[in-house]
């Protein structure tokens, strides 16, 4: 009994107590992982309510609608995109792949993971103390409006603060382990390209993470102290909201998509066989993409009453962007070319990974044009605009690290066979659902309205068809996962220490690192 007894301690003092990163990494993923599907419960709600017009369902007016539209963005951004790549990949792979024992602030890592916890129960406490439907942006007037008197926004402020500074802890832990402790010989040039990612990324949430942290805590003075920062009535001025929060909000994009680059260079570098082709190009790509991320945020703003100089240049800054993306989409497609292509599950996902953002990308460009964009803004070209970079581009990378990394991290291997199925389901739902909101748009459906004319009701019928089967997807990925985990124990052969070593991304290895690191000169530190 005294030894079961110090056996639950343990496991207490490893799980909660932590500051081993693989421990916390572990932790970042599962908690994202719930996070994912209690968003995903939540866009199954909005499609339902779409399945016909008016209020048809259970969300019975356009507030409710809107507190699930506000609840499921915030879950998938915050909670599940950002916590899984950069809290749960990037603290399990970024010690492994510099060669180093550990994260640099280990207990700053436990802290920042432990923030999230409550940050979750403040921001699901909103939903129902009323919620807060003003959509992820807070854009005042409407989130200090009659309809939003109660605890609702403030709560839901505060959950965005918690979860920023875990970000923030986060992100400066990452960029001082990757600075300071990586092994010996190992130069900036030679980092592999998940690094770099994690890197850049870390950047971009030190940077604009404050920006956002300012708005919403004016905008919480506003509502409860009488100030006046965005009313008019004193002298405020509501645009002055959306220029703070799309500051932060158009790098927080390239903040969820740049660690699915990293993710998809190995991948594609693994399962071709080749080097990645043009590695420092891409770096040179990445860093162009988060600088020019912080040039460009206006373009979400072109209906607000900006100056034709000021939409001309945000609409020739924004379509900059293009060309270093184009490298990146070069560079993979040259890697695929002339390579021994093994379509594993990892491989499937990144080539989806490169049609979904591809087209994407396209769209954006249409978007990016001032003239445009102010007939298709918030309209559902909008929404099938940024689904297919965000929604699909990030999860589909999401899904293909945990199928390439999923060995590593468990020990164990899934089933190929289900994963393939998982693989097909999923790209096919989600083409149906996000495909048709582009014609949707073209034709003038707003977004976050509940109801519309009947003329758009059989575009919303076969996204509703897409729904039910990206549920069916859901389905088969918990029960891939609990497959591998639960069952599917024969994978790693070696000793529980060595396990680590027998995978399919040679970075782990002494004697022969990954594709995408151009030497074997450096002699990382393992922990045994």
């Amino acid at each position: 009994m005294q030894d079961q007894a110090y056996q639950r301690l343990g496991m207490i003092n490893r799980w909660l107590l932590s500051t081993n990163a693989k421990d916390i990494g572990v932790l970042y993923i599962i908690f994202a992982g719930l996070s994912g599907l209690v968003g995903s419960s939540l866009s199954f709600m909005i499609r339902k309510e779409l399945s016909g017009g008016g209020n048809v369902y259970f969300l019975g007016n356009y507030h409710d609608y809107n507190v699930t539209i506000t609840g499921h963005a915030i879950l998938k951004i915050f909670f599940k995109v950002m916590p899984a790549m950069i809290g749960g990949f990037g603290n399990w792979l970024v010690p492994v792949k510099i060669g180093c024992m550990d994260m640099a602030k280990p207990r700053l890592n436990n802290v920042g993971f432990w923030l999230l916890p409550p940050s979750l129960i403040l921001l699901v406490t909103g939903l129902f103390a009323g919620g807060a439907g003003t959509g992820w942006t807070f854009y005042p007037p409407l989130s200090d409006s009659p309809f939003h008197l109660g605890p609702a926004v403030d709560l839901s402020i505060l959950s965005l603060h918690l979860a920023g500074i875990s970000s923030l802890l986060g992100a400066i832990n990452l960029v001082v382990t990757i600075i300071n402790i990586r092994a010996p010989g190992l130069t900036f040039e030679r980092l592999p390209l998940f690094v770099w990612a994690v890197f850049i990324t870390a950047w971009l949430l030190i940077l604009s993470l404050p920006v956002l942290a300012g708005a919403i805590t004016m905008l919480l003075l506003d509502r409860n102290i009488n100030t006046s920062f965005y009313d008019p009535n004193g002298g405020g001025d509501p645009i002055l909201y959306q220029h703070l929060f799309w500051f932060f909000g158009h790098p927080e994009v390239y903040i969820l998509i740049i660690p699915g680059f990293g993710v998809v260079s190995h991948v594609l570098s693994r399962f071709s066989q080749k080097v990645i082709f043009g590695q420092v190009g891409k770096i040179y790509a990445k860093i162009s993409i988060g600088i020019l991320g912080f040039i460009v945020w206006s373009h979400h703003m072109y209906v607000v009453g900006l100056d034709i100089d000021s939409r001309a240049y945000f609409t020739a800054a924004t379509i900059i962007i293009a060309l270093p993306t184009g490298v990146k989409i070069f560079s993979w497609l040259a890697t695929l070319y002339g390579g021994r292509l093994h379509f594993n599950s990892p491989m499937m996902f990144a080539l989806g990974f490169l049609l979904l953002f591809t087209f994407g990308g396209f769209t954006g460009i249409i978007l990016a044009n001032a003239s445009i964009d102010v007939a298709l803004h918030d309209t559902y070209y909008v929404v099938g605009h940024f689904h297919y970079v965000l929604s699909l581009g990030a999860v589909i990378s999401l899904f293909s690290a945990f199928y390439y990394w999923i060995g590593k991290i468990t020990g164990y291997n899934y089933n190929e066979k289900w994963a393939l199925i998982h693989y097909w389901t999923f790209l096919i739902a989600i083409n149906i659902v996000f495909m048709p909101m582009h014609f949707l748009g073209l034709n003038g459906m707003p977004r976050r309205i509940s109801d519309y004319a009947d003329g758009y009701a059989g575009w919303n019928n076969i996204m509703t068809l897409g729904s039910i089967l990206t549920f069916i997807s859901v389905v088969l990925f918990l029960y891939v996962v609990s497959n591998t985990i639960f069952i599917n124990k024969r994978f790693y052969t070696l000793p529980k220490k060595l396990a680590m070593f027998n995978s399919h991304d040679k970075s782990l290895l002494n004697v022969s690192p990954d594709l995408n690191t151009h030497t074997t000169s450096y002699q990382p530190r393992i922990l045994s």
